[in-house]
């Protein structure tokens, strides 16, 4: 199995679009892939695809999301450049977990269960996919697939908290001077916002802040009573809990009311694991430095790491300034190098471990 065939398999994916809650296409023809390249296969209850191959006293755990958010960039070449809906989140980092992992098998010498998991719905509030497989395996350690550039070691993200704020008002006629339902709703944003920025003084590293933004807005009446909706966003620092940013959005709201879509806490790991260890080698060889990034998304090494208590972080190739836009690609050589460092760490990782 060549570098193309690898980079074939991830256009195949790319051109079957997957947005959250709509996988299931994609799913079968991952399994239907994975059972050619050797993999033990099937679609699990939730609807991820899983594939297993080797055996052994332990077991590493490759997770990758198979959701994109919704949008369709056009499948095309542009010299060094495959573009594509989910080029860099997560489809890429996905492929390539599938062709290391294939290429480990087909080596012969299998020391260890490798489980790959393709799950549903990362990138919605409930992370569906994360939740259903977090409780069904217990791995020695867990490689989740995120862009984060094939040199670079993704050992922290923030969390998050999606909430969406009512306020309602009996009508009353504008020429009144009253302030709207609508009116109300845009001031208690004005009050999250401040106050995110008082909670922020003293933070100068991003990762330690709160950082609030306002992904939608509704509003409307049915004559006698108005109403308007924000949903609100949180990225939570690891000094702040879900449970604490609910009631500090609480405070900030007042009279309005508050309905949580979902919410989960920030995680940050050690640098200092075998499986650590085993991706600084790798990189090393393949001619980099690693690099190691704290990111101000969520993923869901979120769901799985705090359960799990192995060694974990996230990796796979791709800029991560190009998630959910419209030129979102990646470049082949970084795809294909990182598929050397990840085959690298699936040899070694469990020597030292």
């Amino acid at each position: 199995m060549d570098d193309f065939e690898v980079l074939r398999l991830l256009e195949a994916m790319l051109r079957i679009p997957s947005p959250s809650g709509q996988e299931a296409e994609l799913a079968d023809f991952l399994v239907r892939r994975m059972t050619d390249w050797g993999f033990r296969a099937w679609v699990d209850a939730a609807g991820n695809a899983v594939g297993e191959v080797g055996g052994g006293p332990k077991t590493v755990v490759l997770l990758g999301h198979m959701d994109t958010v919704p949008g369709e960039v056009p499948v095309r070449y542009d010299g060094n450049r495959l573009y594509g809906r989910g080029a860099v989140d997560a489809k890429g980092p996905l492929a390539a977990f599938i062709g290391a992992a294939a290429r480990w098998a087909r080596r012969g010498d299998r020391p260890y269960r490798l489980v790959l998991i393709a799950c549903v719905e990362e990138e919605a509030p409930s992370s569906r996919g994360a939740f259903f497989v977090r409780d069904l395996y217990r791995p020695d350690f867990c490689i989740v697939g995120e862009p984060s550039g094939w040199d670079g070691l993704t050992i922290g993200y923030k969390g998050s908290l999606q909430a969406v704020v009512r306020v309602e008002r009996p009508s009353a006629h504008s020429a009144h001077g009253r302030p709207t339902a609508a009116e109300a709703a845009c001031e208690a944003w004005l009050r999250i916002r401040a106050a995110a920025e008082a909670f922020n003084v003293g933070r100068p590293r991003i990762f330690d802040r709160l950082l609030p933004a306002l992904t939608g807005l509704r509003s409307g009446g049915d004559g006698l009573t108005e109403w308007a909706e924000l949903d609100v966003h949180l990225r939570l620092p690891p000094d702040l809990t879900p449970g604490s940013a609910e009631a500090w959005l609480r405070e900030q709201v007042g009279e309005g009311c508050i309905r949580v879509r979902g919410a989960i806490p920030a995680w940050v790991g050690p640098r200092t694991t075998p499986l650590h260890r085993a991706f600084a080698r790798a990189i090393r060889r393949a001619g980099g430095t690693p690099r190691y990034l704290l990111k101000t998304g969520t993923s869901d090494l979120n769901v799985v790491a705090p359960v799990w208590q192995c060694p974990a972080l996230a990796y796979g190739p791709g800029d991560a300034a190009l998630d959910h836009t419209p030129e979102e690609y990646i470049v082949v050589e970084e795809f294909w190098r990182s598929l050397r460092v990840l085959e690298t760490v699936l040899e070694e990782v469990t020597v030292e471990g």
